[in-house]
C-alpha cells in the first residue's frame, strides 16, 4: 500500500507542497521556549544536544503555541518533555504518548526508559505535574488523546521502529484520529538516500523522505512544507551500525571520527490533517 502511496505523492506533489495555512506564531510562545532551554531543570546532556536539535527553530516550524493540546509521540527518556512540558503547563495540555507496557514490543529497555521518564516527572511536579501519560503502541493501544481533541502532534526519530514492526500504517491513523482539522502532524526523522531499499532503511535507522511522506498520505494528512533545520550535510548515512554509530549513541566506537560528524541528517516535515 505504500508503494501505491509513493506514486501518488509523486503524482500530486511534484510541483511543491500542498498549499495550507501557514501556523502563526506568538511572542509569548517564543519566550516561553527559551526559558526552558534554560531551565535548572534540564539535564546538562540534553542541553549539550541543543546544538544538534535545534528546539526552539524545530518547534517553531511545527506552529507551537502555548495554548496548544500537544502530543509527543514516544517521548523516551524526556529530551522534550523538558521543553514542551513548562511552555504548556498551565495555558495548554502536553500528552507522553508512552510505550505501552502490556505490549508485545515493550521489550525490557523500553520498561526501563519508561520507569526513568515516570521518576522524572515525579522528582519535578514544578514541572512536569500536569503532563498526562498516556498509551500508544497500535494498533493495540491508541488512545493517546481524546480524538478530534489536539492541535498539534510531535514524533522525534521513532519512523523507523514503525517501519520495522511493521505498524506504521497504524501508528498515523492514531495520529490522524487524535488530532483536529487543521491540525498539525511534525516529523524529525534520520533521512536516507533517495531509493534505498525498505530493507536498508530498517537496518541503518534511516528513512526516505518519500516513505515517511507517504505513510502520513495514507493516513489522510497533506504535506504542509519541509525545512532543513535539523539537515546535517556532514552525515553521508552509511555507517557500520547505522545512525547508531553517530552521537549520541557511538554503537560504532570511533567515537573522535563520529563526533566531528554529529548527530544524524534529518528530515523535518510539517503535516495538516485537512
Amino acid at each position: 500500500m505504500l508503494r501505491a502511496a509513493l506514486v501518488s505523492f509523486a503524482l500530486l506533489l511534484a510541483g511543491g507542497c500542498a498549499q495550507v495555512p501557514q501556523p502563526t506564531y506568538s511572542a509569548e510562545t517564543d519566550a516561553r521556549v527559551d526559558a526552558a532551554l534554560a531551565g535548572a531543570h534540564r539535564a546538562a546532556a540534553n542541553r549539550a544536544r541543543d546544538v544538534h536539535r535545534h528546539p526552539r527553530e524545530t518547534l517553531r516550524f511545527f506552529g507551537l503555541r502555548a495554548d496548544m493540546q500537544v502530543v509527543e509521540v514516544w517521548p523516551g527518556s524526556g529530551w522534550y518533555t523538558e521543553v514542551l512540558a513548562p511552555v504548556l503547563r498551565g495555558t495548554g495540555r502536553y500528552y507522553a504518548a508512552q510505550y505501552a507496557r502490556g505490549h508485545r514490543d515493550t521489550l525490557p529497555y523500553r520498561l526501563k526508559t519508561l520507569e526513568g521518564f515516570e521518576r522524572k516527572l515525579r522528582e519535578r511536579p514544578e514541572v512536569y505535574g500536569e503532563v498526562v501519560i498516556t498509551e500508544l503502541s497500535a494498533p493495540e493501544y491508541t488512545a493517546i488523546a481524546p480524538p478530534g481533541s489536539v492541535d498539534l502532534v510531535l514524533t522525534f526519530r521513532n519512523v523507523h521502529n514503525w517501519a520495522k514492526s511493521g505498524n506504521a500504517e497504524a501508528m498515523f491513523a492514531a495520529f490522524y484520529t487524535a488530532l483536529k482539522p487543521g491540525g498539525v502532524l511534525g516529523v524529525v526523522e534520520h533521512r536516507a538516500r533517495p531509493g534505498s531499499s525498505l530493507e536498508a532503511m530498517i537496518v541503518s535507522g534511516y528513512m526516505t523522505e518519500d516513505w515517511v511522506i507517504a505513510a502520513a498520505q495514507q493516513a489522510g494528512f497533506r504535506l504542509a512544507a519541509r525545512a532543513e533545520i535539523n539537515a546535517n550535510p556532514r552525515d553521508g548515512t552509511q555507517h557500520p551500525k547505522g545512525v547508531w554509530s553517530l552521537p549520541p549513541g557511538y554503537a560504532a566506537g570511533e567515537r573522535e571520527k563520529y563526533a566531528a560528524i554529529g548527530e544524524s541528517d534529518r528530515m523535518t516535515l510539517r503535516f495538516v490533517k485537512p
